[in-house]
């Protein structure tokens, strides 16, 4: 039987989502809910409907998990636990500042309507959390580094974007080549945010905008750019489309740690990731977190979950005779 899909929101993620449940034969996408007029949105899977998103409470028993598509700073905070009394629920919350909150919220509403909701899942907080999270356990003496890039933020492209005389732009964020390097053998630096990150704008500006004064606005924007060295470069609209209308991303989570006696042994764990997709790639990890949702839920487990709730076992679509048998 298959585990029955609702995708809540149809933009960059929504769309990841569904293709992603095509390469899990064991999920099937029963319908997407927008806020636009559903004849609107046009959808690849043609065993799926669109709805719109008020529809939603009526189809609570055909669809087994909802994979909540929209932003953190406006959305998620308020539909996660709204829709949790109707559906288990996976989101992809990444203001890290306010997890402790929307847990709270979605524990609530989750632990009452006997669902489950997993939050924060994806790259991000999701992967890089579990990451960092065993490794502090198995080097309790040792120092966390986190690297973002070489990817486009799409938080800081925005910010470039609502800038008078711009009229479009990319960010991209990488990592500094001599910090990490610093970094895997073992030197334990203590890096400056300036130190760890640089960011590099390749912006599209309207015809006689002020270049230099569109520059200064970026390299000096507060909470953006202005503890980075920022390298701002103005092309065509056609070099843009050209050159940069992907959303690749990536990073690395590291932890150096010593063990032995007298701290006489240095140990490295590493995990990077290089993504085509920023958003491709965390669909493809909110689905197997779906999958986990279903099978927890279909334990009697409740409440709101995080990653670090959730046994591997419950990812994957092969039983325990088979993980044990082929990847143990």
């Amino acid at each position: 039987m298959s585990i029955r899909i609702g995708i809540m929101g149809y933009g960059n993620l929504g769309r990841g989502i569904e293709c992603a449940i095509k390469h899990n034969p064991d999920l099937e996408l029963v319908a997407v809910f927008t806020r636009r007029a559903p004849e609107t949105v046009k959808i690849l899977t043609e065993t799926a409907k669109v709805c719109h998103v008020d529809e939603a409470e009526n189809m609570k028993d055909q669809i087994d998990v909802m994979i909540m598509c929209g932003g953190s700073a406006t959305d998620l905070p308020v539909q996660t636990p709204k829709f949790a009394q109707w559906f288990n629920v996976v989101d992809s919350f990444d203001t890290h500042a306010k997890i402790p909150q929307h847990f709270a919220n979605v524990d609530k509403a989750a632990s009452e309507s006997g669902h489950v909701g997993i939050i924060s899942v994806g790259w991000d907080p999701g992967m890089f959390s579990l990451n960092r999270m065993y490794a502090n356990a198995i080097l309790t003496n040792g120092k966390d580094y986190t690297f973002w890039g070489k990817g486009v933020s799409q938080g800081h492209s925005d910010a470039i974007r609502r800038i008078e005389g711009v009229k479009d732009g990319k960010q991209y964020t990488i990592p500094v080549e001599s910090a990490l390097e610093s970094v895997r053998r073992g030197e334990n630096p203590e890096l400056t945010t300036r130190e760890k990150h640089t960011r590099e704008c390749f912006v599209v500006a309207e015809e006689g905008a002020d270049l230099a004064r569109i520059e200064q606005e970026i390299k000096t924007m507060p909470n953006y750019f202005d503890e980075y060295d920022t390298t701002v470069h103005f092309i065509s609209e056609e070099e843009l489309k050209r050159d940069h209308s992907g959303i690749p991303h990536g990073g690395f989570v590291i932890r150096t740690g010593k063990t032995g006696w007298n701290d006489e042994n240095s140990h490295v764990i590493e995990y990077s990731l290089k993504l085509d997709s920023n958003p491709e790639f965390t669909s493809s990890v909110i689905v197997a977190y779906a999958r986990a949702a279903y099978k927890m839920s279909q334990e009697g487990q409740k409440g709101c979950k995080t990653v670090f709730d959730v046994a591997p076992a419950y990812l994957s679509a092969l039983d325990g005779a088979e993980l044990r048998k082929h990847l143990l």
